[in-house]
């Protein structure tokens, strides 16, 4: 008796603590779909910049460079030794999070990056 009275409550509070995590999931799937929407001044106080994808097919030019905007300059470009396919595309504007490289540049016009974190713009 003692055994059955056992299992009927460890089975009630198992049930309780999966019910939990499913309602867990789901505040998580629609705060997913709801992070999709760019906030631009939020992008920035994370550390984001926004620049334009570049292609270019002239001799001594990387295929896919980066241009952002320069403090002295007018802008600069950077060489994304990591740019996914998915955005490689000309003129389309990018959100991201890069470090510089300490190596041989690959291009005339473009100093070495590796993107951390890229996002699409508007």
């Amino acid at each position: 008796m003692l055994k059955t009275i056992l299992v009927f409550f460890s089975t009630i509070i198992l049930s309780c603590g999966s019910t939990k995590k499913q309602t867990q999931n789901t505040s998580t799937e629609e705060t997913t779909s709801t992070e999709e929407t760019v906030d631009p001044q939020k992008l920035i106080e994370e550390g984001y910049m926004l620049g334009t994808i570049v292609y270019s097919d002239k001799e001594g030019d990387c295929p896919y460079t980066i241009q952002m905007p320069g403090d002295k300059m007018e802008f600069y470009y950077l060489d994304p030794i990591n740019l996914e396919e998915k955005f490689k595309v000309d003129g389309q504007k990018v959100w991201i999070k890069f470090n510089g490289l300490r190596r041989m540049n690959r291009c005339d016009k473009a100093t070495p990056a590796e993107i951390v974190d890229i996002k699409k713009g508007g």
